[in-house]
């Protein structure tokens, strides 16, 4: 990860490498008055960000890259395990009523729903219970497995999914969670959950440049 914002000599020794580089470290502190220990470490953090390269015996050039573009290349080296978080999961069995303790009790927007093998069978959320209450239907009687959305009609990711693509998924899909999942034989084990939320940490994260 990398400083968005650049202090003053920073942007100086940015613009002399753009139009003089390749240029070594010690004539960029020759133009600036200032000995090469001074400069070391401003290059190495505009190295280290990708705004510039060094080769040996060459010297520094400018990458070209803007900070979106930088920003844009680290956003989508994130995995999904970087970020995921513990899944709320319930079993097929459990009544409607019981769905909306454990949503309130562990303040989440969607439940993932596992048979007795643990295995995913699918997904009920806010909008699930909500239809199973006002349909008319007895919350404390109605299991689950009745109103959830059902495999195999539900997005997953993996943990070695690109947290972009978790995020496409998202969106497209208008959901605001995602399970995250291990294959095992031909069904899944659900093993963490991204959020909305947790895209939003993510890019918090880069920002501050935790």
């Amino acid at each position: 990860m990398f400083t968005i914002e650049l202090n003053q000599r920073q942007e100086k020794i940015l613009q002399i490498v753009k139009n003089n580089g390749p240029i070594t470290g010690e004539k960029i502190a020759e133009r600036l008055n200032l000995t090469r220990a001074t400069l070391r470490p401003d290059l190495a953090i505009l190295t280290m960000a990708g705004y510039l390269d060094a080769r040996p015996r060459v010297g520094y050039f400018y990458t070209g890259k803007s900070s979106t573009q930088l920003l844009s290349a680290s956003i989508r080296k994130f995995q999904v395990k970087d970020f995921q978080s513990i899944p709320s999961v319930i079993n097929e069995d459990v009544s409607a009523y019981d769905a909306i303790c454990a949503m309130f009790l562990e303040d989440v927007g969607t439940l993932f729903v596992i048979n007795k093998k643990n295995q995913l069978v699918g997904v009920c959320s806010r909008k699930d219970l909500l239809r199973a209450s006002m349909g008319g239907q007895d919350i404390h009687a109605v299991p689950v497995h009745v109103i959830m959305s059902r495999m195999p009609n539900l997005s997953v990711v993996t943990p070695d999914d690109l947290l972009v693509y978790a995020a496409n998924l998202l969106i497209e899909k208008q959901i605001d969670s995602l399970p995250v999942v291990k294959k095992k034989g031909s069904s899944y084990e659900v093993t963490g959950r991204i959020t909305k939320t947790t895209i939003t940490r993510a890019f918090v994260a880069l920002i501050e440049d935790e």
